[in-house]
């Protein structure tokens, strides 16, 4: 998977390599990788590298890690992946979720602005009580339930209860792709912290149009970071 320049995130080389030993059939489904060390000798691979990959492969369960057991290759039954949503992101083929995040795009700025407009202040201060509570060392899935809880928060602050509904509805799909920019893109966590805490600003601070740029910003962001891996770069933003 070919990044903007030619360069591959050492995560993705990782990936690949394992993703590679299922498919050609030399690790078979409910099968146990190979120790840590010997797979990332045999890899070529840093613990590092291979350690973050068997990460990423397990939030799609492609993976199933066992503490204290192993990591073992899950059945691969369609049903499983597909509770997934899918295989990996290269495996996506079709638009459909530049779809849901062009339409996330429109709306949460839209709520954004509404809430800088009319979100109480108790809400207000809640919703930074989220932010702070976001450790620095947090692990991804404690990243993306703080995601998550951010902009919900925003969405309901908006005061439109249909519009809250629309953007919690579009959430789920658009999770994937927001899960792997924060695994291979280098400084994805840095700047989705830094977004959320100028969004915020916008809002306490009874900005509108601030609030709405940096939401365009923010949500634009993952887009535009999936159109390149899906090698539709040239694709206009809007």
């Amino acid at each position: 998977m070919i990044r903007k320049g030619g360069a591959v995130p050492v995560t993705d080389e990782a990936i690949e390599k394992i993703k590679a030993m299922i498919v050609s059939g030399e690790l078979r489904p409910g099968a146990r990788l190979p120790k840590e060390a010997d797979l990332a000798e045999r890899l070529g691979l840093s613990r590092n590298s291979l350690r973050e990959a068997v990460k990423a492969l397990s939030l799609i369960r492609v993976l199933d890690v066992r503490q204290g057991d192993g990591t073992y290759v899950t059945s691969l039954e369609p049903e499983v992946l597909l509770d997934a949503l899918g295989f990996v992101v290269d495996f996506h083929q079709d638009d459909t979720v530049l779809q849901f995040l062009e339409v996330r795009r429109i709306l949460e700025p839209a709520a954004a602005a509404m809430a800088a407009r009319i979100m109480p202040e108790e809400e207000i201060a809640a919703l930074g009580e989220v932010l702070e509570g976001l450790a620095e060392d947090a692990s991804l899935e404690e990243l993306i339930a703080n995601d998550l809880e951010f902009h919900r928060r925003i969405a309901a602050g908006s005061g439109n209860t249909v519009l809250c509904s629309l953007i919690d509805g579009l959430s789920g799909p658009t999770m994937r792709a927001r899960i792997w920019r924060g695994l291979t893109e280098e400084g994805a966590v840095e700047g989705t912290r830094s977004q959320h805490r100028a969004i915020l600003d916008a809002i306490a601070g009874r900005r509108p149009d601030l609030a709405h740029a940096w939401a365009t910003v923010h949500v634009a962001g993952v887009e535009q970071w999936l159109r390149d891996t899906l090698g539709e770069a040239g694709s206009p933003l809007g």
